[in-house]
């Protein structure tokens, strides 16, 4: 099944998910992304047509429990929804390791771009006037994101074709660029790395995603390489990346009795009038900025300028992403 298809049949789930009345195949083709199409051209009506029975058909495949029926007597043209009781899942006890699996895949919904298709979709059926359920996919869209080179770059591993980015490192002002045979993408201490074959160094190489400037393109056609197989590209990058100094200080304010896991990083803790003063060492201001964050407005950052930055930009994609869902 295509990326695209897969998307399409995911905002459909999410679409007939989100209210429990029946929608026609018109208010799905509106909401939909990946039904776009204009209903008074015969062909490309019927090209929808086509489309939809197929994603209709791979859902009951797959057992979703799509029903039909109308929303009233006087309805004439059917509509479908799930039934949300044949599709609910029991509760599920996950091993620690599953879990750590589950929340990194989770990670990879908002960046694919499923999220915000899918609370556009949502937004267009309530301007339809289409009743929304906000707690029928509650826990759908995180609010991780990833690296804008993360979707290009595994597409490149998947379909082993080279790529070439500009790559800056901290020590030179200006970037490089580079030419990389991508094995594959891994997450190692909160940050996303590729690991593959470096073609002007000739040499395994790993970069991080979020020093990759601008575009990432591919080189030559797919199928260029063959990546080696079992190859452990977490031991690649932790080689590489050696341990991470905590030389920075920040210094927040927690509210009285709250925050318990960012105290325990606190080197010093002093008492005032709105809550208490922490200092906390820090290697990476943006991943400080992600936990202070998940706090919400138990944690207010002081200082310095990096981390009080990299918290407000955290806070405004959260606003701007849940604007759109809104």
């Amino acid at each position: 099944m295509s990326r695209t298809r897969t998307e399409r049949l995911v905002n459909l789930v999410i679409c007939l998910l989100s209210t429990r009345r029946f929608l026609t195949a018109a208010q799905i083709a509106a909401t939909v992304p990946g039904y776009e199409h204009d209903p008074e051209d015969p062909r490309d009506h019927e090209a929808f047509q086509r489309k939809f029975e197929r994603d209709k058909a791979e859902l009951r495949d797959l057992g979703v429990p799509l029903e039909t029926g109308t929303a009233s007597v006087f309805d004439q043209e059917p509509g479908y929804r799930i039934a949300h009781r044949e599709y609910a899942l029991p509760d599920i006890i996950l091993e620690p390791d599953e879990a750590a699996a589950v929340g990194i895949a989770a990670r990879l919904w908002q960046h694919a771009g499923l999220a915000a298709a899918a609370s556009s979709g949502l937004a267009k059926l309530r301007a339809a006037g289409v009743e929304v359920d906000p707690q029928a996919t509650l826990g759908v869209e995180p609010v991780v994101t990833v690296d804008p080179a993360f979707g290009p770059l595994t597409s490149a591993a998947r379909d082993r074709r080279a790529v070439t980015f500009s790559y800056r490192v901290p020590e030179v002002d200006d970037p490089a660029t580079r030419k990389l045979e991508p094995w594959g993408v891994v997450c190692w201490q909160g940050r996303w790395y590729v690991v593959g074959h470096d073609r002007d160094r000739g040499a395994t190489r790993c970069f991080r995603l979020s020093r990759i400037v601008g575009a990432v393109k591919p080189l030559g056609r797919p199928g260029a390489f063959t990546p080696p197989e079992n190859e452990d590209l977490i031991s690649h990058v932790a080689k590489w990346s050696g341990p991470v100094p905590h030389n920075g200080r920040a210094t927040v304010t927690v509210r009285p009795g709250k925050a318990a896991g960012l105290r325990r990083w606190a080197t010093e803790s002093l008492a005032g009038p709105d809550g208490d003063r922490l200092t906390i060492p820090y290697a990476d201001a943006e991943r400080l900025a992600s936990t202070i964050v998940g706090y919400g407005p138990d944690v207010r950052a002081e200082g310095p300028p990096e981390v009080r930055e990299a918290v407000i930009q955290l806070l405004k994609e959260v606003v701007a992403r849940h604007e759109v869902a809104a």
